[in-house]
């Protein structure tokens, strides 16, 4: 069941729109927590997110195909690309929908039904900024009980990101009836709006 109320903001953050950035100006953030249909269908609806993008992190390029991922043994996570302005959301933000909204950081290599280290919950940073931001956010909530078990989230160096085929772009949107998009990802749409009314936008492609 999703959470009525959002998780508490992270004391350090960065790329915060009070800090002056001009509008237009984009940063990225690579996150992975299960299916990555769910997360784009998340993200995209985020007030300041520019773009999205489904993919895999973790891997080898030769490897970073549905087919070989969904094998379980390429080190890759299903993830997604986000390219945000912070002039109007920031990283810390994005962690907190991260953890509030669309998926669960206490399952180890797994959401739900989806089982294997390719729906592994991971943070790939993309400086020391990056990292320093999402360690301490996993410790903040940790340390606040916020969840009923410890978190599992991992904080790895991003390598590289490699965009997944293009009948995964923007699944969720072209396949609205599907059963599994019914289930899994619709209610994580309406647990955004209802927990960050703010920040929630309507998506069309």
């Amino acid at each position: 069941m999703a959470r009525k109320d959002p998780i508490p903001a992270p004391i350090h953050d960065i790329f915060a729109p009070e800090a002056g950035y001009e509008a237009g100006q984009r940063e990225t953030a690579i996150l992975a927590g299960g299916c990555f249909w769910g997360a784009q269908s998340v993200f995209q609806r985020v007030k300041g997110v520019l773009q999205t993008t489904v993919g895999y992190s973790g891997g080898e390029a030769a490897t970073a195909t549905y087919r070989a991922v969904c094998a379980e043994n390429t080190g890759h996570a299903e993830a997604i690309e986000i390219v945000f302005d912070p002039a109007q959301v920031s990283y810390g933000t994005l962690l907190r929908i991260f953890f509030s909204v669309f998926h669960d950081p206490t399952q180890l290599n797994r959401q739900g039904a989806d089982i294997g280290t390719s729906y592994r919950s991971a943070i790939f940073y993309t400086g020391d900024q990056q990292r320093e931001v999402a360690q301490d956010y996993v410790k903040q909530l940790d340390a606040a009980h916020v969840f009923p078990k410890p978190i599992v989230t991992q904080v790895v160096p991003l390598i590289a990101f490699y965009p997944g085929e293009d009948y995964h772009q923007d699944y969720a949107m072209k396949n609205p009836h599907n059963p599994y998009i019914q289930v899994c990802d619709i209610p994580k749409i309406a647990a955004l709006e209802q927990q960050f009314p703010t920040l929630f936008t309507a998506y069309t492609r």
